[in-house]
């Protein structure tokens, strides 16, 4: 194991690590690793657009491109707002 250092954590979030163990001999840097790694995850899965996604992006790029735009007025105009 590498270098080591102490951090003070509130009781309440020492409360909530607790909670996060799998089991009662669970380090601290153990379930902090883990709900890093699931931060990460959930970080990456963000980032990543779907195949429906990246389609209705690329249509709405030919429609700038082509000049099918209105702007907000002329739809509210047209929605009767």
């Amino acid at each position: 194991m590498g270098s080591t250092t102490t951090i003070q954590v509130s009781n309440k979030l020492k409360r909530d690590l607790d909670a996060f163990k799998e089991h009662s001999r669970e380090t601290y840097e153990d379930v902090i690793d883990r709900l890093v790694d699931l931060a990460k995850e959930e970080e990456e899965s963000e980032l990543e657009l779907s195949e429906e996604t990246l389609a209705g992006i690329k249509e709405s790029t030919e429609d700038l491109k082509n000049g099918r735009v209105c702007t907000s007025k002329q739809l509210k105009k047209e929605l009767g707002l």
